[in-house]
């Protein structure tokens, strides 16, 4: 019951993606900053970064258009994405690009203000012909790499929200807050791999469970398919650290 909600919510997000896309733009934080102006990305990145200090990357696996978007692109493709180096990917794009909104804000001109609709048409991203030409081509920059290299590729590779909410969730724990994590009970464990089929990030979960390590992994998303899959209940969601 929990991955149909979780499914329908990614299905909903993705739906209002035409209304809340320039909310998640690296580009439009850039050129609000030449103009000293707070602008919607830069509230929602904030966000990301504070909330993901108590619910980890759960944004990714429950709320994402982008992740709603790559769960349809499944059926054409649901091979685990290769990941190692290529999951560094996002953090060069993601330093490269917040050097460049830290450049351009201080180089920026007029007094600070804050315009969370800045861009838009009374809120709305997507209002003319001409913004479903850039709408049209984040999608195919979404989902081409699921289709050619597997579940959630995007995620892996190129997100620019991804490190906000890595960053988030290390820091929570570093602070020992409470945060919503996955733990594994090992002795529970007999290595069916369930759950590994169920990973909407084709991660090696059985593998994390074996070595004591899934709540560390800064790619897992807290989607909980994992937790639902097994059937020993070799995994939990859980809110406090163990010690």
């Amino acid at each position: 019951m929990r991955q149909k909600v979780r499914k329908c919510l990614l299905l909903i997000s993705f739906l209002l993606f035409p209304i809340t896309i320039w909310y998640f733009s690296p580009y439009l934080i850039i050129n609000a900053a030449m103009e000293h102006i707070i602008n919607g990305s830069f509230i929602v990145f904030c966000l990301m970064l504070v909330l993901s200090m108590f619910f980890g990357r759960a944004w990714c696996g429950y709320f994402c258009p982008a992740g709603g978007l790559q769960e349809c692109a499944m059926r054409v493709n649901d091979n685990p994405a290769k990941q190692k180096n290529r999951d560094k990917i996002k953090y060069v794009i993601w330093t490269v690009w917040i050097i460049a909104v830290i450049s351009s804000f201080i180089c920026g001109k007029n007094d600070v203000r804050i315009n969370p609709f800045y861009m838009t048409d009374h809120g709305i991203s997507v209002s003319g012909i001409t913004n479903y030409v850039v709408y049209y081509a984040v999608i195919m920059l979404l989902v081409i790499p699921s289709i050619i290299h597997g579940r959630r590729a995007a995620c892996h590779y190129i997100c620019w929200m991804a490190p906000f909410m890595v960053i988030g969730s290390t820091v929570g724990r570093w602070l020992h807050l409470p945060q919503l994590h996955v733990e594994a009970e090992t002795e529970n464990c007999v290595k069916c791999g369930l759950c590994n089929k169920a990973c909407s990030m084709g991660l090696d979960v059985r593998e994390m469970v074996q070595a004591n390590s899934i709540s560390k992994n800064t790619e897992c998303i807290q989607c909980g398919a994992c937790v639902d899959g097994c059937p020993k209940k070799a995994l939990k969601y859980k809110w406090t650290w163990k010690r």
